[in-house]
């Protein structure tokens, strides 16, 4: 897998993502996001293990703690920036609140920066125009009463821009299906126990209709296995910046699902001319950051920061 299949990889990990939206709109509301991830989670993980047993107890054997502790470590910064999104996106739509998560495009190189990492003036020019992509659509609507909610989102992207690039340096280090289904067993678990003081009936207190069978089992092989897995295959041959600004691209897909898909499926966000011109920054974006002149020749390996 050279850099650009890995990224063409992100971006099809990127468009399963977005399809969360979808998910739990079919997903009954009573079914709290923490049992949503609990359940999904340890079925992704049980999923893998099945298949990959013995790749996963080799891994185990061979790194021992190291795949364990860090394995846990990504899951527990999942499960704290996905908390703090949840509670600030209440103050979003659909369509803005994918604008405001795609400021981790920011958060990363001033991670990076922090941690006197080399960030290229390509990505930086690719992250600036996702930035003005994100401003052109959120100026026009943003309120004074949604500063709280963005304040959340803000060091969530701050704690996600970490997790990125931790995963990047894992993923090179590690097995990347052992490190999937090792951190899927953890979140479940993260999940579980805030679950159960919220809901301690748990798993009694859903109502299993073969809908809500149905949502989850997808959610959880598409997004959890196989998103994840996939996500974590090209870390290997991309970089924590060039894997930021092509998740943003889940603003596009949000945005499309949005506008087009029916009400019974999704809430429906209006497709104003902001919106409009704020995907079109984040395509160009993503495809300064995609195309590079001689990565067309899909039979050479090339690697190498941005």
């Amino acid at each position: 897998m050279n850099r650009l299949q890995a990224n063409l990889c992100l971006l099809c990990t990127t468009l399963c993502w977005s399809t969360e939206v979808i998910i739990f709109s079919i997903i009954p509301e009573d079914i709290l996001p923490f049992a949503t991830t609990c359940i999904t989670s340890l079925v992704g993980a049980v999923l893998l293990f099945f298949c990959f047993s013995g790749r996963i107890i080799k891994a185990l054997k061979d790194d021992r703690f190291a795949l364990l502790r860090r394995a846990y470590l990504l899951a527990a910064m999942n499960a704290t920036y996905n908390l703090l999104f949840m509670f600030g996106l209440e103050d979003f739509d659909v369509s803005a609140g994918a604008f405001t998560l795609s400021l981790t495009v920011v958060a990363v190189p001033l991670v990076l920066f922090i941690q006197r990492k080399k960030v290229g003036p390509r990505t930086l020019i690719s992250a600036a125009m996702v930035l003005i992509g994100i401003i052109s659509a959120m100026a026009a609507t943003f309120h004074v009463n949604q500063l709280e909610g963005l304040s959340l989102i803000a060091i969530g992207c701050v704690m996600r821009a970490d997790f990125i690039v931790r995963l990047n340096r894992y993923a090179r280090e590690h097995d990347p299906i052992s490190m999937v289904s090792l951190m899927a067993a953890f979140s479940g678990l993260i999940s579980f126990f805030i679950w159960l003081p919220l809901q301690p009936a748990t798993f009694a207190a859903i109502n299993w209709t073969g809908t809500t069978i149905a949502s989850l089992a997808v959610y959880a092989y598409f997004v959890v296995g196989f998103a994840q897995v996939l996500n974590f295959f090209a870390q290997r041959r991309t970089t924590p910046t060039d894997a930021t600004i092509l998740y943003s691209m889940e603003i596009v897909f949000s945005v499309i699902w949005s506008a087009f898909l029916p009400p019974s499926l999704i809430d429906r966000a209006p497709l104003t001319v902001p919106v409009i011109i704020g995907v079109l920054f984040v395509v160009a974006g993503n495809i300064i950051v995609i195309y590079e002149p001689g990565m067309l020749h899909f039979g050479k390996k090339k690697e190498g920061a941005s």
